[in-house]
């Protein structure tokens, strides 16, 4: 399928670093038009946004910290997302949200991150790169608090309820499908749910290198996701909603132009 964005990839991530140019030219061949490569913590979204400025037609980046490390987010880091934020190829400020399945930083650490960077969205006109696990209720209060002052967003790899989903739906925001929803086992409710997301609010992801897609046939040998693989979850969406692959690519892509104002 052609003229796919990938809307959240981990590229910097080390497990890129022996064939970084391989996995670009094999998304390429695969259909994808443009990547937005996420950044998690002051040395990933500082790479992020290098490789941004380098090719700037097929990469874009977030800035943000993660709230697994919400703990080590300070005054100084603060400003050095706010810097990153305001470059041009920055499109979205995150990845950032709340975690309460693994509580890496406390919730305490979590919430105060989480509304610095709300502050930052607002701040530099940007939207919104989230994360949200098992934290809806705490979540949803901050995202609602700053709503009107922030350019809007995407709940990125959502796998929550359809009343999570409705609620963040409520609210203008756009939602991010992985390959999560191509897992039989953890992926059913999704694959019940996707249907509700409007066209217009839908985006595609891998999260590579996670979250591989179970469908794929053959089986990969290795667990590494790659953006190459992005139209299998485009498959997999389209099988659920009962969809048109092609409609959902090019609506998908529409989306990701306009809410992160890519010039690809």
């Amino acid at each position: 399928m052609d003229h796919l964005i990938d809307i959240g990839a981990n590229l910097t991530h080390k497990s890129f670093e022996h064939d970084f140019q391989q996995v670009v030219d094999d998304a390429r061949s695969a259909g994808l038009k443009h990547i937005i490569l996420t950044g998690t913590d002051a040395a990933s979204s500082e790479a992020a946004a290098g490789l941004a400025v380098v090719a700037p037609d097929f990469f874009s980046n977030t800035a943000g910290f993660h709230p697994h490390v919400a703990s080590t987010f300070d005054h100084d880091a603060r400003i050095a997302i706010a810097t990153l934020c305001r470059r041009d190829q920055t499109v979205a400020v995150g990845e950032t949200g709340l975690d309460y399945n693994r509580n890496f930083s406390s919730r305490k650490e979590q919430l105060a991150c989480f509304e610095q960077h709300l502050e930052i969205a607002a701040a530099v006109g940007k939207p919104m790169f989230l994360h949200q696990r098992d934290a809806h209720d705490d979540f949803l209060a901050l995202l609602k608090k700053h709503r009107e002052r922030i350019a809007g967003g995407v709940v990125h790899c959502f796998t929550d309820t359809r009343r999570a989903l409705d609620d963040y739906l409520d609210l203008d925001m756009h939602v991010g499908i992985t390959g999560w929803i191509c897992d039989e086992r953890r992926g059913r409710e999704l694959q019940g749910i996707v249907g509700h997301i409007p066209p217009e609010r839908l985006l595609l992801e891998t999260d590579a290198p996670y979250l591989l897609p179970r469908t794929l046939r053959p089986k990969p040998s290795g667990r590494r996701n790659e953006p190459k693989y992005l139209p299998a979850v485009l498959a997999e969406v389209a099988r659920c909603t009962g969809r048109d692959a092609a409609e959902i690519a090019w609506q998908t892509t529409a989306n990701a132009i306009r809410l992160f104002g890519l010039k690809t």
